[in-house]
């Protein structure tokens, strides 16, 4: 019911959208004995428009569109049986649950399960995407006090293999048993018992955990082939490293080849980071959900039997913890390139330095030398200005004496030679001063 709009400020455009996310996928309602078909795709390419088109080839849904579609869940219920489609970031889930055919109980070996499928003939192999994860489970009810009768049965169902069990709940209410094998068929299955009386919501959660469980499982190890690809790259580069870090201390290695190698090096490390950073931390998103399904499975341990949970842990937690420290070490590689390029910089700047301060040297000899030389050229211009002056004089008094002048010309240029001489410098040095001061 909608609030009068007097009692609360206007809504924020997304409340209802975040409220209701609690209940966009409720677990189904099995009534047992069911039979369960699951198949998980990746659906990288795979747009809504596919999905719907496979869906609608379903008894009774040709009217079904792609708006039907967009909560990112759906459940159908068609005659027999009832569907439900699940679509998330990486994958899409499929999920059927009909009633337990007859003969797929316990007490029969291996039944032929894929045989009894409710969907039409081909339905399931026309999914669109990749399978990562098929699990038919079985659920029905039996005594499961003591325990140990209901899990021999359980062996025999699933063909005398070596099995994982576990009682669940805090009150041991049902029993699941599995041996993770895969089937020819492409299927691998899983059985729970629960006591006579089991409810219809308790059996939709145990499913929907178990379900949740082994694809998340799944999820969290796609990261396991990526490490594998890395480690050679990672070793190489952290050699690469290595030797450019010890050059760094010979003088005589160019800096110029050592960048080109680093640039190199770097460019390769971070591209690695570029195209595995999503992995990794969805690898860490998978881990953690598995860890809290099966937190949410309360196992209780059957004497002699290995839980789910220990099984899952003690094969999942290595491939974790190497996926966790490949990550790690990626991270650790790019931070000391960083560090390297650091101490290559300062040894190019003090490089550099070094030639600015021998450039400088150079100029400022350069300087003094000019300046001296200026200060020579400087001293023979007086004397060559004097020269010519005097010669002027000489000339003059030559031309007085010519005219009748009581003059000696040689005496006269000689007595004026120490007067022309301090005029033409004091000339020259004024006008320095007065160069200088303008500057």
């Amino acid at each position: 019911m909608e609030p009068t709009p007097s009692l609360l400020p206007a809504s924020d455009p997304q409340r209802e959208l975040l409220h209701n996310e609690v209940h966009a996928r409720p677990p189904a309602r099995i009534h047992l004995p069911a039979l369960l078909t699951y198949v998980a795709v990746f659906n990288e390419g795979v747009d809504r428009e596919q999905e719907c088109a496979l869906l609608r080839r379903l008894p009774g849904q040709a009217a079904l569109t792609v708006d039907d579609l967009h909560g990112n869940f759906l459940r159908l219920r068609l005659p027999g049986y009832t569907l439900k489609w699940e679509r998330h970031t990486e994958f899409t889930r499929y999920s059927i649950v009909q009633p337990l055919p007859e003969n797929c109980g316990l007490g029969t070996r291996e039944p032929d399960l894929p045989t009894h499928i409710a969907t039409p003939p081909g339905w399931l192999a026309a999914i669109p995407g990749r399978t990562f994860a098929a699990i038919q489970l079985v659920m029905l009810e039996d005594t499961i006090s003591p325990p140990a009768p209901a899990l021999a049965q359980a062996r025999t169902w699933l063909g005398e293999h070596t099995v994982v069990a576990s009682l669940m709940g805090n009150n041991a209410h049902s029993l699941a048993v599995t041996d993770f094998w895969l089937r020819p068929c492409g299927f691998e299955r899983m059985l729970v018992i629960g006591p006579p009386g089991t409810s219809e919501t308790r059996a939709g959660r145990i499913a929907a955990r178990l379900f949740e469980l082994e694809t998340y499982r799944l999820m969290a190890l796609r990261a396991l082939p990526v490490v594998k690809e890395l480690a050679p790259l990672l070793a190489r580069s952290e050699r690469q490293l290595a030797d450019i870090t010890a050059q760094l201390e010979n003088k005589g290695a160019s800096d110029q080849a050592l960048l080109d190698t680093l640039v190199s090096l770097a460019g390769g490390v971070e591209r690695a980071t570029a195209e595995n950073v999503y992995r990794f931390a969805a690898t860490r998103a998978y881990d953690t959900l598995v860890s809290q399904r099966t937190a949410e499975l309360r196992e209780q341990p059957i004497p002699g039997t290995q839980t789910l949970g220990e099984f899952m842990q003690r094969r999942l937690s290595p491939a974790m913890a190497t996926v966790a420290a490949t990550a790690q070490r990626l991270a650790s590689l790019s931070e000391r390139i960083t560090r390297t390029s650091a101490l290559l910089r300062t040894r190019v700047d003090i490089a550099t330095e070094e030639q600015n301060q021998q450039l400088l040297a150079k100029l400022t000899k350069g300087q003094e030398m000019q300046l001296r030389l200026q200060s020579t050229v400087e001293g023979l211009s007086i004397a060559a200005i004097s020269y010519y002056v005097i010669s002027l004089l000489l000339y003059l008094g030559k031309a007085g004496k010519a005219a009748g002048l009581p003059i000696n010309p040689e005496m006269a240029a000689g007595a004026l030679i120490p007067l022309v001489l301090w005029a033409v410098w004091r000339t020259t040095k004024r006008i320095h001063e007065k160069l200088h001061a303008e500057h």
